[in-house]
Formats: C-alpha cells, sequence, structure tokens
C-alpha cells in the first residue's frame, strides 16, 4: 500500500534523525512530506522506528494510507514524479 508520511517537527536534531529514517522507507517528495510503498511488516516497523524518534509532546507525524482507487487519481503539478514501487531492503 502506498503512504503519505508528513510531519512537523520542532527540533532540528530529531526532524532530522526522522527525515534519515523515513528516506530508508520511501521518497521525499517535499521538505516534509514523503511517500512509501509498504507491506504491512515494513510499515509496522516504520511505526516502531518513528516512536523511537520523536517527542508526542511536541512533534507531529502523520501518515495517510491511499487506496489502490485513490492512487489512481493522483495529479502531479509541476516538478516531481510518482514514486514506483520499489524493493526496499532494511538491514
Amino acid at each position: 500500500m502506498r503512504y503519505i508520511i508528513s510531519y512537523d517537527i520542532p527540533d532540528d536534531k530529531r526532524r532530522l534523525h526522522l527525515a534519515k529514517v523515513l528516506l530508508d522507507f520511501g521518497d521525499r517528495v517535499q521538505y516534509s512530506v514523503f511517500e512509501a510503498i509498504l507491506s504491512q511488516k515494513l510499515f509496522d516497523k516504520l511505526i516502531e522506528k518513528i516512536a523511537t524518534v520523536i517527542d508526542p509532546a511536541e512533534d507531529s507525524v502523520r501518515i495517510y494510507p491511499m487506496c489502490a482507487m485513490c492512487e489512481g487519481n493522483i495529479k502531479i503539478m509541476g516538478r516531481g514524479d510518482l514514486p514506483k514501487q520499489e524493493d526496499v531492503y532494511i538491514l
């Protein structure tokens, strides 16, 4: 399934750490927005990693799942391509 992940983190160190974590799972499409195509197992692993990085009292992370029907209606205006399904290996 495709997921849209956005975040608002005021702390520079945590924000950079989260961005690095998200790059292991998907593609940056805007400064604080990522897209990832994940199996349930990878999604669960992502949630675990995010939980270790953020401070729930200060930070906001939103994850939106996109159904296959919704994916077909994605519109990109301006620069950028829709990230494609890739094999992901997390070591």
